[in-house]
């Protein structure tokens, strides 16, 4: 990927379980091979940690639920208002291609983090919320990704492109 010179942290959350409401914090610590401390899927107590995939810390652009409020484009019949807790991702970014960092390390704070899949919606997010938003977020749901090199990460830490 060409162009991307890096974006912003701009929130953090965490919830202890499933269905838990999310915790902001102004800083974390992720642990490589874990995830982020205190978090459900850190614990093993997230809705999918039975099921082995790409879950250490996973990431949301600030910019769907800009445009999600804002019905654009227009794929439900009134505008959709979302926190970032809401969305149920550990971060949410400013600036940050996330669907181009598919297979890409990125630092965020004092870590690197390796873009593992796309994230999918899920109707169960749809039923937690009671929004109608899983074929509004489809093709823009975040990003799953392996945290490379632990640290500390703060809210407005930049985010920007590791070279290999």
């Amino acid at each position: 990927m060409t162009g991307w010179s890096g974006g912003v942290l701009l929130n953090i959350h965490i919830a202890p379980s499933a269905s838990y409401e999310m915790e902001e914090l102004q800083e974390a610590r992720l642990v490589a091979g874990r995830g982020v401390e205190g978090d459900r899927y850190y614990l093993g107590t997230g809705i999918y940690s039975s099921k082995p995939d790409i879950r250490e810390i996973t990431l949301f652009e600030v910019e769907t639920l800009e445009a999600l409020a804002r019905n654009d484009p227009p794929l439900q019949k009134e505008p959709i208002h979302m926190s970032p807790a809401d969305h149920r991702r550990n971060l949410t970014t400013r600036g940050v291609p996330l669907n181009h960092l598919v297979g890409k390390r990125f630092r965020v704070g004092e870590a690197v983090l390796l873009g593992g899949r796309l994230n999918f919606p899920c109707k169960y997010l749809e039923e937690l919320l009671e929004l109608p938003v899983y074929l509004p977020i489809l093709n823009r749901s975040g990003l799953n990704c392996w945290i490379e090199k632990g640290g500390i990460i703060r809210v407005g830490d930049p985010i920007e492109p590791v070279d290999d």
